[in-house]
């Protein structure tokens, strides 16, 4: 996963305060509990030293949260009196947590986002078609297409030398409406760079459009006869679908970048640990960081307030190279922000998926004397 969304937190010097509460309200006491919950962090957050701007700041943020249905958490992140970024988690946090330190605590959001597959989903009938679409880490997307061709929409069964030139003309009519939906739709998956579009609705109007949409798209399509743009109709089936076809190709992501370092670690060109995963990470050499987490660790990096590249285990290796204040700060914190910070990509496995010297490996972009 690209974990670009959080450059904006670690371009910003700390120390921040990092929250993420279960804000669910179901019950009739539901939203005392939540306050409760939220003392016991505040409390918390004042124990570690977090300034009482910043502290009421995430205190606001939280209590004007809007209502929602269901369960589910909220994700505050804040520093010098203002909240930087507040995200609604669609399931509670594993726990409620608070953290003051000199990076903003970003592992369990990262955790609870998983692999993100910026994809569209396409609703079609004959006359147009309901297209969303969500970009990794981006904001959803909705466009209403109506085809220009309205008539005819249907075939006649009545009879007489006339029934098949309109049957040609209600293909005809199909067929132009489904190339303005594919278009469409090939423009939205353009713009968020989509790995998946799913189209579901009427079964013609799937045909056609499959047949309309450009040909680089059309080994990402998954076609369905799920969903209707009839008023009221159950999307369920169809959202089914999309989320299947989502997991498959975050499961893909996952096995392409194992394999890719066994085959890096069966050569002797892997990164392989914490100190060499940052020394490389540092070096710029790190394509992608495979990483299974661990909420319980205790390990910790150094890391240069002003430089987010800059990382090591060893704060005389950042001082020989000129940082003047190193600080030590969390290892999973400091990793994911010079993961961020060098253009590299995480991916999290779970410990028996892979063998990691102590949970973390890399595959690199390029290995050189130095590093080999």
């Amino acid at each position: 996963m690209r974990l670009d969304f959080l450059r904006p937190l670690f371009d910003q010097p700390g120390p921040w305060v990092s929250v993420y509460l279960d804000a669910t309200r179901a019950g009739e006491n539901a939203g005392h509990e939540v306050e409760l919950r939220w003392r016991a962090l505040r409390q918390s957050l004042i124990d570690q030293g977090a300034d009482e701007a910043t502290v009421e700041a995430v205190a606001e943020a939280i209590g004007s949260h809007p209502y929602r249905p269901g369960r589910y958490g909220l994700a505050v992140f804040a520093r010098a009196g203002a909240v930087a970024r507040l995200e609604t988690l669609s399931a509670p946090p594993p726990s409620d947590v608070a953290h003051v330190g000199a990076l903003p605590h970003a592992m369990p959001l990262v955790v609870q986002r998983g692999e993100e597959v910026p994809y569209v989903r396409v609703l079609a009938d004959r006359t147009g078609g309901d297209l969303d679409a969500i970009a990794a880490g981006g904001v959803p997307r909705h466009r209403q297409v109506t085809g220009g061709e309205t008539f005819p929409l249907r075939k006649v069964h009545a009879g007489g030398w006339s029934d098949r030139r309109y049957d040609q003309a209600a293909e005809e009519t199909w067929k132009r409406n489904a190339g303005a939906v594919a278009t469409a739709a090939a423009e939205l998956a353009e713009s968020i760079d989509a790995e998946v579009i799913v189209v579901g609705g009427d079964v013609r109007a799937v045909e056609k459009f499959e047949g309309e949409l450009p040909g680089r798209w059309r080994s990402r399509l998954v076609r369905t006869d799920a969903g209707s743009r009839h008023a009221g109709a159950d999307e369920g089936a169809l959202d089914d679908v999309t989320v299947q076809a989502i997991a498959e190709t975050a499961d893909r992501h996952v096995q392409e970048a194992i394999d890719r370092y066994r085959t890096q670690r069966g050569d002797g060109t892997a990164g392989a640990g914490l100190t060499d995963v940052a020394t490389r990470l540092q070096r710029g050499q790190v394509d992608t960081v495979l990483l299974a987490d661990d909420p319980s660790s205790t390990d910790t990096l150094w890391i240069d307030p002003d430089d987010v590249t800059l990382v090591s285990v060893d704060d005389h290796v950042l001082r020989e190279a000129g940082v003047r204040d190193p600080r030590k700060v969390r290892a999973d914190a400091a990793l994911l922000r010079t993961i961020a910070g060098t253009g590299a990509s995480l991916v999290l496995v779970a410990p028996d998926e892979v063998e990691l010297e102590h949970g973390i490996g890399a595959v690199l972009r390029y290995a050189d004397a130095g590093s080999a």
